[in-house]
């Protein structure tokens, strides 16, 4: 019986899933392995680890994989996507195909057909494929110029709205300490394992650059008004990137343009999903928006099943 990997590699985790023919048998998650954000020894740590993880799930060995699809986050050039058909080469001797991720994500929503994809997880990318066959993308720049609207952008967003009401309060020193003792102050501190609005300061301005897209979970989870303005932001965002591939990539007479939502941002914050979906309809009226969110790792395995 032949065996295929699928392998959905990202900023924050990598999914992994093992199949037959008939369906999958296995899954497991590992680490983040975009070679962009983590370097190269640790997108091999994961990668290495997800994919011993789903054989020992399956009951397989490795080398018993016959194709492997990875959609890999960064995965835009020659020199990252050599790198990790290289690492992956490492440990499946069988044939291994590597595509950008927002692929994968195009074929779990839409197979071989019409639609465009937003991704909104560490980073974010807008993607459609048309009628003709014709791509487009959107967004997905890396996280120091674009991903607007992704966990990344969304915890750079808040640090900066903390930081702009400080100065706001003024010479108000009850004003301030309100401000520091919030759930989002407090909540944006601890994740970063600091105690005041200074050493937000000295954090966000460190080099290299903090992981920001840790300070998503909290800013989903609160109830605050600062937090609400970045999260609506980041679903107005969100649209801007897929209505710029829906009006651009799609002729006029095209009466429906389907669109799936795939990631952590649109999972985990329900004002992201209701702000991306009532900003994109405004945008592009013809947009069919399937409430479900995409499993891209399932794209991956039936590219490698189809080879």
């Amino acid at each position: 019986m032949a065996f295929y990997l699928g392998i959905d590699g990202g900023g924050t985790k990598t999914r992994c899933a093992v199949a037959n023919d008939l369906q999958t048998v296995a899954s497991s998650t590992a680490g983040p392995s975009n070679i962009v954000r983590v370097g190269e020894a640790h997108a091999r740590e994961s990668l290495h680890k997800g994919v011993r993880d789903v054989c020992a799930h399956a009951g397989i060995t490795p080398a018993q994989i016959a194709r492997t699809c990875v959609g890999a986050a960064g995965a835009a050039t020659p020199e990252i996507d050599a790198a990790i058909y290289r690492i992956l080469s490492e440990i499946l001797p069988g044939e291994i195909k590597v595509l950008g991720d927002m692929e994968i994500a195009l074929e779990a929503a839409f197979g071989g057909g019409a639609g465009v994809i937003i991704i909104a997880g560490t980073g974010s990318i807008a993607f459609g494929r048309d009628q003709e066959g014709r791509s487009m993308r959107a967004g997905g720049w890396g996280f120091a110029i674009s991903d607007e609207g992704s966990a990344h952008w969304i915890g750079r967003a808040a640090v900066g709205a903390v930081l702009r009401a400080a100065d706001r309060t003024g010479l108000d020193p009850e004003a301030r300490q309100m401000l520091e003792g919030s759930g989002f102050v407090t909540g944006l501190l601890k994740a970063w394992g600091l105690s005041s609005i200074p050493d937000l300061v000295r954090a966000g301005n460190a080099n290299p650059p903090p992981d920001f897209s840790v300070l998503f979970a909290s800013v989903a989870a609160g109830n605050h008004p600062l937090g609400g303005q970045v999260l609506a932001k980041a679903g107005s965002e969100l649209a801007r990137l897929a209505g710029d591939v829906t009006t651009t990539l799609f002729r006029e007479e095209v009466q429906s343009v389907p669109v799936a939502m795939v990631g952590g941002v649109f999972r985990h914050c329900l004002m992201v999903r209701q702000c991306f979906y009532n900003e994109l309809c405004q945008l592009d009226r013809r947009v069919e928006i399937n409430p479900e969110l995409v499993e891209p790792v399932e794209g991956a395995l039936r590219i490698a099943r189809k080879a």
